[in-house]
């Protein structure tokens, strides 16, 4: 993992066998980064991505090993009982198979490159479980 800290954020790099979720949280909490939001794309070999079942209130998640672009990684950087919290989704696809796949990424290991950029906001945000929902929701809290 390489990275560049610019006054808007951080431009980042992933070599092949280097894990998504592991590698920006090390930054996230490096960098003691609060509130950021993530864009990114590049190409991966095995890809566990999940959906979360809204009346079982749990996760299902499938793992994809092979050659995939990532068209799209998006998310947020926030903070939950003071370590980072990573939402992530992810978009992979291979044109010559025909697949595409999307949803929340629990792990993701780099084949060629991924690039990067987390953009830093100022203040922050917390999170907190919802019983109602089943997931740890965004907490704003008050100024």
């Amino acid at each position: 993992m390489e990275y560049r800290k610019f006054p808007q954020g951080i431009a980042l790099r992933l070599d092949p066998g280097e894990e998504v979720v592991e590698c920006l949280t090390r930054l996230a909490d490096q960098e003691k980064i609060q509130l950021g939001t993530v864009s990114a794309l590049g190409a991966a070999n095995d890809v566990t991505i999940g959906i979360f079942d809204t009346t079982e209130k749990k996760y299902y998640t499938r793992r994809y090993q092979g050659e995939y672009e990532i068209s799209a990684l998006v998310g947020s950087v926030t903070r939950q009982e003071g370590k980072p919290y990573l939402h992530l989704h992810v978009t992979i696809g291979n044109p010559v198979t025909g697949e595409v796949h999307g949803g929340h990424l629990s792990a993701c290991t780099i084949s060629a490159t991924l690039e990067l950029f987390l953009q830093i906001w100022e203040g922050q945000i917390g999170r907190k479980f919802s019983d109602t929902v089943g997931l740890n929701l965004l907490e704003f809290q008050g100024e």
